[in-house]
């Protein structure tokens, strides 16, 4: 369940200092991005023009498995904790392969020995037989583990990339910076990775659902990718002060060391196919995970649609359904 009371400790109370023209992304080196990307996974199709979403998944059949020296401790516990059996599976895969290898071996040299003696050849279709359901037996086993073996890789990969997502850094207020990975069990992060005007739309877009967002615990990190700031528009009238305040907290996190979030972003763009260019953003689970993303604006009435909220008497029951990991 995701306690408010953490929330509130890591994320403290709305400053009323903070700027309300502009987001402040600190040790950034505001250079302009190389048109080039150099490199984990995403799948986007959308015209960025229009205020509009295209979702996509990150399907890990299309991902190249890390080499082994590439891959955590923290992503192998995690994948056996997910796939408690596979280990188990693989396994019997191995022993059955073996066994019907060896009882193939025997079969054969008892067919040679057969087809030499007249004698016995009464007894070839039945160790013919033999053979065959051997080297059946040794197929179908070769493929269910290499089938198994690949979705342990892809698995492998997709959580060592998300395990690098953990460990990028953002800005709170002026004096906290945090991981991702301490905002796991508490909030639901939306990353828009877009240039500075698109997040500008994007952030008035969110105005209409910013007390359904909070209530679901979903915070935006805005990134821009062009290395401008984006300017938000607050109201500062006296009846418009509480959704100020937590549209301020909606909108208050901020990347830092963005270089790390350029090479994680453009790894994600190159295993997709994505141009580098577009507009695009990530929706994660409460437990840290990637649960939804696309090319486009972040799909603000999707996100209060099928999120339940994180405190109240829906929280604990319905803390596991943030939808199915892409």
């Amino acid at each position: 369940m995701a306690s408010m009371a953490q929330f509130c400790y890591i994320l403290g109370p709305s400053s009323p200092k903070l700027n309300h023209r502009s987001v402040r992304f600190c040790n950034q080196n505001l250079t302009r991005r190389k048109n080039a990307f150099p490199s984990p996974s995403l799948a986007f199709s959308s015209n960025p023009s229009v205020p509009s979403s295209s979702t996509i998944s990150c399907s890990a059949a299309n991902n190249k498995p890390s080499s082994p020296s590439d891959i955590s401790s923290d992503a192998k516990l995690r994948s056996e904790v997910l796939s408690p059996f596979r280990s188990v599976r693989m396994f019997f895969y191995l022993a059955f392969i073996s066994s019907a290898g060896l009882g193939g071996l025997i079969a054969l040299s008892q067919l040679i020995g057969a087809l030499a003696n007249p004698a016995r050849s009464p007894e070839v279709p039945e160790i013919l037989k033999s053979v065959g359901i051997d080297v059946g037996a040794v197929s179908l086993f070769a493929f269910l583990y290499s089938r198994e073996n690949s979705a342990k890789n892809a698995q492998l990969a997709k959580l060592s990339r998300e395990e690098s997502l953990s460990k990028l850094k953002l800005r709170v207020d002026e004096s906290r910076i945090i991981s991702l990975s301490d905002l796991r069990g508490i909030t639901r992060l939306v990353i828009c990775a877009a240039p500075a005007s698109f997040i500008e739309e994007a952030f008035k877009l969110s105005e209409p659902f910013t007390e359904s967002l909070m209530d679901r615990g979903v915070l935006v990190v805005a990134f821009a990718t062009d290395g401008n700031l984006p300017t938000f528009e607050f109201d500062a009238s006296e009846e418009m002060k509480e959704i100020t305040a937590k549209r301020k907290r909606l909108w208050q996190l901020a990347p830092v060391y963005v270089s790390d979030w350029d090479k994680w972003l453009d790894e994600q763009k190159k295993l997709a196919g994505v141009s580098p260019e577009s507009p695009v953003y990530l929706s994660l689970r409460l437990d840290g995970r990637v649960r939804g993303s696309g090319v486009g604006y972040p799909p603000w009435n999707a996100f209060v649609a099928q999120l339940p909220p994180v405190k109240g008497i829906w929280s604990g029951l319905l803390d596991g359904m943030d939808g199915r990991v892409l």
